[in-house]
């Protein structure tokens, strides 16, 4: 089994209409990745705030360099992004 990673992901504000123009794109992305484990935004109020991914790869900058390519990422709706190693322990 590969290494698991967390991709985190926090919009800047004001964005939203940035992921919704660019959700299908960013979806597509997903799906053509077989490491995508679990993916998801962030709520807050009831509106989309940012994103988690639970991705297989082979190091952390394998992981770090296809982030970049997330069609969010290209078109600037991440006010930060962070890849961490990650375990899973339950579930």
């Amino acid at each position: 089994m590969m290494p698991l990673f967390a991709v985190i992901c926090r919009d800047h504000a004001g964005k939203l209409q940035t992921r919704l123009d660019t959700r299908e794109q960013h979806l597509a992305f997903l799906g053509a990745q077989p490491g995508v484990t679990l993916a998801g935004p962030f709520v807050q109020d009831g509106q989309p705030c940012g994103s988690l991914l639970i991705v297989e790869g082979d190091s952390l900058s394998q992981v770090k360099d296809w982030a970049a390519q997330d069609p969010y990422a290209l078109a600037g709706l991440f006010a930060s992004v962070e890849v961490i190693e990650w375990k899973k322990v339950i579930g």
